[in-house]
């Protein structure tokens, strides 16, 4: 995959940079092991804005990485985590049907809590137990409550429309959005 206009590197950098905002910003709850990443809602608008979305919330993980303070492992498993759940939720989801975009979500949070959890747990010196039973919460309510409200939200015929008359590209079916 790669990007084939200006637009879509341009949607790619806003992710990135609504991503770094909202977990920087939000440090506190960020980067512990109980942790609500609210950048994390950002991961099912990958359903609808497909590559340019996968890309800047990886790359956005990345750079919000950094500021935490686990090092290396932790900037490159949370854009691994970023990159899986984003992209494998738009190739299953892009349907526009609700129950696709339900198993798509559901699928984040798995990824992103084994992916998580799992090296938290090591970095941090705590039960993997513990660990998956923190980042599962927290992935529960960013991605799983305010991602879907936020992919409800965007999908409306309205803002589709908006979006395509601006040459955004949106993978969902004309007649798959939903009114709200």
């Amino acid at each position: 995959m790669r990007f084939t206009s200006v637009k879509e590197i341009a949607l790619g950098l806003v992710f990135a940079g609504l991503y770094v905002v909202a977990v920087v910003v939000l440090a506190p709850i960020s980067f512990t092991i109980f942790q609500v990443r609210v950048g994390d809602a950002l991961l099912p608008l990958a359903l609808m804005f497909g590559w340019p979305a996968v890309m800047g919330l990886t790359v956005g993980a990345a750079v919000a990485n950094v500021f935490g303070g686990l090092g290396f492992v932790d900037i490159v498993g949370g854009s691994l985590a970023n990159f899986l759940a984003t992209w494998l939720a738009w190739r299953m989801g892009r349907s526009g049907s609700r129950g696709r975009w339900i198993l798509a979500v559901i699928l984040q949070v798995v990824l992103v809590t084994v992916i998580v959890g799992s090296y938290l747990s090591y970095l941090l010196s705590v039960p993997i137990a513990l660990s998956l039973l923190g980042v599962l919460i927290g992935s529960l309510i960013a991605i799983s409550v305010l991602g879907f409200f936020l992919l409800t939200a965007f999908s409306t015929p309205v803002i589709t429309r908006t979006l395509r008359s601006m040459g955004v590209k949106v993978y969902l079916k004309e007649n798959s959005t939903t009114r709200i």
